[in-house]
């Protein structure tokens, strides 16, 4: 018996990093995973090794930042399934850096960090209530929105306000019986690590990502970055019936960075 038997699963961003790695361990636990994410292909190969281990994944393309594209995905979920088990409001860009940015980057930035989940949950509330007590929405956050980010603050205001969000929520749907958290990660060897960690925003690579990684770990009590596993396990122990009385929490996955 898997955690997340007859389950059905949704996860946005999930054709790579974090989001793929919680796609795959829901899969393996018995979810059907619809696979959301802006890259088709990405989410595609995601489905594919999803169903390798023997759940039901369904690939989907949306730009979550686009209401009337959630609206379409919503309405699959509820023509195919019926239902929602676990909504994984995952999708989150690091932004620009600083404050001389344009409106448009700031939009951007608001509109994958912070309107998705929000839209993304008020659209899927119908189909939780059905799956209800079983039904859980999950946020990624950040670490950065517990505490300030000096080089972000664009970053660490949509993370801040996930993280609020969630908590609201929680109070709102918890006499409907719909839990709903926040997962706060620390430095994750994802992707999108190697964006966040430069300060130019066009990505590290090799020595320089390496010799980065090294002054991150040394800070860190657990002394490695996060694998996206990490963060996949701690999902599912929020998606599954075993976190049944958790709700409105800020988890960090930090490996004691503000311990």
């Amino acid at each position: 018996m898997g955690r997340l038997d007859d389950k059905i699963a949704l996860i946005t961003a999930s054709g790579s990093g974090m989001g793929k790695a919680s796609a795959l361990l829901f899969g393996s636990e018995g979810a059907s995973v619809v696979v959301v994410d802006i890259d088709f292909e990405a989410a595609g190969r995601t489905a594919k090794e999803v169903e390798g281990l023997g759940g039901t994944g369904i690939p989907w393309q949306a730009d979550v930042g686009n209401v009337p594209a959630l609206q379409e995905l919503f309405d699959m979920v509820r023509d195919r399934f019926g239902r929602l088990n676990v909504l994984f409001n995952h999708a989150g860009i690091p932004g620009p850096s600083g404050l001389d940015i344009s409106e448009e980057q700031f939009n951007h930035t608001v509109d994958v960090n912070l309107k998705s989940a929000f839209f993304a949950t008020s659209l899927a509330v119908p189909l939780l209530r059905l799956a209800a007590p079983s039904a859980s929405v999950i946020f990624t956050s950040s670490v950065s929105g517990l505490k300030g980010s000096p080089l972000s603050p664009v970053y660490s205001m949509t993370k801040g306000g996930v993280v609020l969000l969630a908590r609201s929520l929680a109070r709102q749907l918890g006499p409907e019986q719909i839990r709903v958290n926040a997962i706060c990660p620390g430095p994750t060897d994802t992707p999108m690590m190697r964006i966040f960690a430069d300060p130019q925003r066009k990505g590290l690579s090799g020595d320089a990502f390496e010799a980065d990684r090294e002054v991150r770990e040394r800070t860190l009590p657990l002394q490695r970055l996060a694998a996206p596993d990490d963060i996949a396990r701690a999902a599912l122990f929020l998606a599954s019936d075993e976190s049944r009385y958790i709700t409105g929490v800020a988890l960090p996955v930090d490996g004691g960075m503000y311990a």
